[in-house]
């Protein structure tokens, strides 16, 4: 994906940003059952579009979700659809 087709697709995600070819965002929860909540309902999403990001949770209560297309090595419009999925689900 061109880098600019990539800046006008982030724009129209909430929270996240583009390090380099992968599209990443920190979230922050109240407590560490609704961040594992939270990172299982991310892990069925991805499994359902066969498309899984990296997630990383740390300090109890912080995850970080990075995601691009593994077969291309970069980002594809794929990797918006699946964040702008991620930002739908509850918290």
């Amino acid at each position: 994906m061109e880098a600019e087709r990539a800046r006008e697709l982030v724009r129209d995600l909430s929270g996240w940003a583009l390090q380099g070819e992968r599209l990443h965002r920190h979230f922050k929860f109240k407590d560490f059952v609704t961040a594992m909540w939270f990172v299982n309902a991310v892990a069925n999403l991805a499994e359902a579009e066969g498309h899984h990001p990296d997630l990383h949770l740390h300090d109890w209560n912080q995850l970080e979700i990075t995601t691009w297309t593994h077969a291309i090595g970069g980002l594809s419009e794929n990797d918006f659809i699946l964040a702008a999925k991620i930002d739908a689900l509850p918290r």
